[in-house]
């Protein structure tokens, strides 16, 4: 058994019986580093569970403040924060949740001059963000670092979640920034579903740092809040792409 506390024994107990996670598990978990580029309605909910699993070092990264209108589905935040950066409002309430982990943060937008250097520095890097621009460069840094990269999006009553590790890579299933990309300010969105994304991206990320399971690797999830209903599809590499190809 890994060396833990017995108060963390305690925390992580129904991780630590679980046989694909186990000690062994919960001690990479606790090792591990995972950047959130994003502390919206993705980035939220799957920070929140991350913290909760005992993820050694969450690392945030955003530059918007917290505004009346995030509130019914970001539940990171609250009335008190209204007008405050998200990371350090978010920071707050991580370390609340537990105490025994690092949260850092970055109350910067993730750009293409920033990328390599932060995202070489983790293990897993989750995308909850909502611009195709800033997907592109996470994706494009992800496949230059070899980092895995779990994508969470959504909009109105539909989400998806995929991982990518390599090839295919993000920009062979957008190669470039739609015309009419929608955004949830453009289109609305139900509050609930951004935990459900958020929550699998966090699933996804805990599989592939503990090696349970299959991740979503070189797949996606889709899922249609209205209808109740998912399915997944195989994402084809594009031998073109500037990326990965």
């Amino acid at each position: 058994m890994p060396h833990f506390t017995d108060i963390e024994v305690e925390r992580y107990a129904r991780h630590l019986i679980l046989s694909e996670i186990g000690g062994p598990g919960q001690q990479r978990l606790s090792q591990a580093r995972v950047l959130i580029v994003g502390a919206g309605g993705v980035g939220g909910p799957a920070a929140l569970y991350l913290a909760a699993a005992g993820v050694g070092t969450l690392t945030l990264i955003d530059d918007d403040v917290v505004s009346l209108s995030n509130l019914h589905r970001q539940t990171l935040f609250t009335d008190a924060d209204i007008g405050a950066p998200k990371v350090g409002a978010a920071q707050a309430r991580l370390a609340a949740a537990n105490p025994h982990i690092v949260i850092e943060t970055r109350a910067e937008r993730l750009t293409a001059d920033n990328a390599a250097p932060l995202i070489a520095a983790h293990d897993v890097v989750i995308d909850g963000t909502d611009d195709f621009q800033t997907r592109l460069i996470v994706s494009d840094a992800c496949v230059a670092a070899r980092k895995p990269l779990a994508s969470g999006a959504l909009g109105r009553w539909t989400g998806q979640v995929a991982v990518f590790d390599g090839r295919p890579c993000y920009r062979c299933l957008v190669p470039e920034i739609p015309p009419e990309a929608e955004t949830c300010a453009r289109v609305g969105v139900v509050g609930a579903l951004t935990g459900v994304i958020g929550s699998m991206a966090a699933l996804e990320a805990v599989k592939i740092i503990t090696g349970a399971g299959e991740p979503l690797t070189g797949r996606m999830m889709l899922y249609d809040g209205l209808a109740g209903t998912s399915r997944t599809v195989r994402i084809a590499p594009d031998p073109d792409c500037p990326s990965c190809g």
